[in-house]
């Protein structure tokens, strides 16, 4: 470890990009994901048919290792930031799919009907009624996404889009344990610290008000 911190120290300015670069990715490609997923999962919750086909799809991506999409995407979009975004979103929106389309199924429909007696509109239903119980269980589906997404952007080193995987790759390519843990152990430290915020947020989502 003492290799390690006298080699990030001496390279400061090119670890504090890289951690920029994969923390600049891995929240874009994770906002982009939840901004489709949410809608695109109350939808599916609603509708048979939408939900056959986008379930079906989402849980084909599942199966897919992040690497290999990523070099399904590279063909089309060439070795750039777009191409590592793109694979990142892909593997963001499963969990967060799936968590918004079971939250929304499993929501009581008396609390719902209830709502619609007292005069509501179905948008005031949606914000004020379904989104609010159905939070803490999508919250779930971010944080899972949060926790692939930052582990799986170490991959866009691959197609020189920087991030912490830099450090992985060329420790590999050396063989030098040292240079490797300089972007694993941020990584890791990244994702401990989303799971955290988010855990975090979950549980005051829980707390009656």
């Amino acid at each position: 470890m003492i290799a390690s911190w006298l080699y990030a120290a001496g390279h400061q300015a090119e670890v504090l990009e890289a951690l920029r670069e994969h923390v600049l990715l891995s929240g874009s490609a994770l906002l982009v994901a939840v901004v489709t997923c949410l809608p695109l999962g109350i939808w599916t919750a609603r509708s048979r048919a939408v939900s056959a086909a986008a379930i079906n799809l989402v849980n084909a991506l599942r199966v897919i290792p992040s690497l290999a999409v990523l070099f399904i995407v590279v063909p089309v979009l060439g070795l750039s930031t777009r191409s590592a975004a793109v694979a990142l979103i892909l593997l963001a929106m499963p969990p967060v799919l799936l968590n918004t389309d079971a939250a929304f199924r499993s929501l009581d429909p008396a609390v719902i009907e209830a709502a619609r007696s007292t005069g509501m509109t179905r948008l005031q239903i949606l914000v004020k009624v379904e989104f609010p119980l159905a939070f803490p269980v999508i919250l779930t589906g971010v944080r899972t996404a949060a926790v692939e997404v930052i582990a799986s952007a170490t991959l866009a080193a691959f197609v020189g889009s920087g991030g912490l995987g830099v450090f992985i790759t060329r420790g590999f390519a050396l063989f030098d344990y040292a240079i490797l843990m300089v972007g694993a152990v941020p990584v890791a430290l990244l994702a401990l610290m989303a799971e955290g915020i988010l855990a975090g947020f979950q549980k005051m989502a829980r707390i009656p008000a």
